[in-house]
């Protein structure tokens, strides 16, 4: 890009510099990064493994159920559940190798957040220069929210690397003008749509985050050229999931969760970046390292195009989805995967320009995150516990109610095979994935008394049925739509079950409860007496 403002000369002021030893100074440069990288690879690798044979909670025994169908059906499965196909087909292949077991189903995930670690490196190196690329794998290495999510079965991780790519790429193609990165934009892109929704306020952020560089720009015709070009290959690439993603968008929403209010910053802040002091730690040394490019002098120049497209990149994304969920509720911090790359991106830089200054936010930053494990909760749910006690008394035929529907893949996943299933909303043919299609007005139409009749009915003299019950007593989050229903329809059904004269009985679980962080659930198994 051709700067029509020559940038002013910088005033350097006197300052601590860091340097390295000087024994090391004298390495190769690939080795002593690379070992650099090596030792954050394999620290990373430590405390994102702390809990990776922790249980599963609800979404992840649903994404390793329709996985674990065949490659072909998969797609058909998911117009049920609302989700793009990629990281269920890639889980689909993984597991063939390694198995279903929560350690092996979470290692892929794993190394989706293991890889963004080598590849910010890049990234920042590329973009702003040695010192940023090795603070941009410090920052991806230590990260609190891929420290969480490498532990989970869902696709998050490999959203956060796909963000990471596409951001990268984004600028490299339209602030330094290297146009190939066209192309890895356009396929990270769709990869982006092919994988979580987010993916579509991603795509519409990076369109904004484009009118400061067309501003800035001496060849802003092909800068729309190249845009649309971009965009348009993106769209074709996602063409072919276009009419299933269609179907979804118009009948598997489901009012889970509550709008979100203006405390989303605060939100971003402790979610995605690990509390509070980490974010005003980067963010102090940010502006330290990046305010002089906010001055007149700086107006056109490649510096300050760079920050003012890291800053809308993000921003613009987050307002997106914050005012599409105020009509369809899609705001929770583990959605927030696509603007990681930009935010951490951006602290990197101001931090590798401020010096010192930003070495001492750095290091705070791992002082802050020095128990990093305590981000991934060893305990998601309590199922696999409730399992333990149950199966012993389980017989093949035996009735499974689920009390919260989306919960009935996970009782599949940890209950013994050979059971019949059925949710409050009724009987469910495939345990393995929850049906998203209109479920709240199913759930609503579902007359409690009238639904459980000819699931009792079913049952001889002697068979069982297992009524599993989610614990949402003094939980705030089982206020929205859908879990006020559910916490209602739960509640009814457990009415009717103990007062039912034909049922006997016969044990409950858990017998000791230790807390989860995410779903727990307690069971009571009857007999069929008459």
């Amino acid at each position: 890009m051709a700067a029509t403002v020559a940038p002013p000369r910088r005033t350097v002021l006197p300052q601590t510099d860091v340097r390295l030893p000087e024994g090391l100074r004298r390495l190769p440069t690939w080795l002593s990064v690379g070992v650099f990288l090596l030792v954050l690879v394999a620290g990373s690798a430590y405390v994102r493994t702390r809990f990776i044979g922790g249980q599963f909670w609800m979404d992840e025994a649903i994404t390793t159920g329709i996985a674990s169908h065949s490659l072909s059906a998969i797609p058909g499965i998911l117009r049920h559940d609302g989700s793009p196909p990629l990281f269920y087909l890639m889980l689909h292949v993984w597991m063939s190798v390694f198995g279903t077991s929560e350690a092996a189903t979470h290692a892929l995930p794993l190394v989706f957040g293991l890889l963004t670690i080598p590849v910010a490196l890049w990234a920042g190196w590329s973009l702003f220069g040695p010192r940023a690329g090795l603070m941009a794998a410090v920052l991806f290495a230590s990260s609190s929210w891929l420290t969480e999510y490498a532990q989970e079965t869902r696709m998050y991780e490999l959203m956060g690397l796909l963000g990471l790519i596409a951001t990268a790429a984004f600028l490299h193609a339209f602030v330094f003008r290297r146009r190939w990165y066209l192309i890895v934009f356009a396929v990270a892109q769709s990869l982006m749509l092919y994988t979580h929704a987010w993916g579509i306020f991603f795509g519409v952020g990076a369109a904004i985050a484009l009118i400061p560089i067309y501003l800035a720009s001496d060849e802003r015709r092909a800068i729309v050229r190249d845009a649309v070009m971009m965009f348009v290959g993106a769209g074709v690439l996602f063409l072919p999931w276009l009419p299933n993603f269609l179907y979804q968008a118009t009948h598997t929403a489901a009012p889970w969760d509550h709008s979100p209010r203006l405390g989303a910053p605060v939100q971003i802040s402790r979610d995605l970046l690990g509390g509070d002091r980490i974010t005003v730690a980067l963010l102090i040394a940010a502006v330290i390292g990046l305010v002089e490019y906010f001055g007149r002098a700086y107006r056109r120049t490649r510096e300050a195009t760079l920050l003012w497209a890291l800053i809308v990149l993000p921003t613009a994304t987050l307002l997106l989805a914050w005012a599409s969920s105020q009509i369809t509720p899609a705001w929770v911090s583990r959605y927030f995967a696509p603007v990681l790359a930009s935010m951490l991106l951006l602290a990197a830089w101001g931090c590798a320009r401020a010096r010192i200054v930003g070495v001492v936010a750095i290091v705070a930053s791992l002082v802050f995150l020095a128990h990093t494990a305590s981000f991934a909760p060893q305990y998601k749910s309590n199922m696999r516990e409730v399992s333990g006690e149950m199966t012993p008394l389980l017989h093949r035929g035996d009735l499974v109610v689920v009390a919260q529907p989306e919960q009935t893949p996970l009782s599949w996943y940890y209950l013994p095979s050979g059971l019949r299933y059925a949710s409050t909303i009724g009987p469910v043919a495939d345990p393995t994935y929850m049906d998203w299609v209109d479920a709240l007005p199913r759930l609503q139409r579902a007359n409690p008394g009238a639904t459980l009749a000819p699931l009792l009915a079913s049952l001889r003299p002697g068979q069982q049925i297992l009524f599993v019950r989610p614990l949402t007593e003094g939980a705030q989050n089982w206020e929205a739509p859908w879990t006020q229903l559910v916490r209602r329809r739960a509640a009814q059904w457990g009415a009717l079950l103990a007062a039912d004269p034909s049922l006997e009985p016969v044990a409950s679980a858990p017998r000791t409860y230790r807390g989860a962080c995410c779903v727990a659930n307690s069971a009571l198994l009857y007999k069929k007496v008459t």
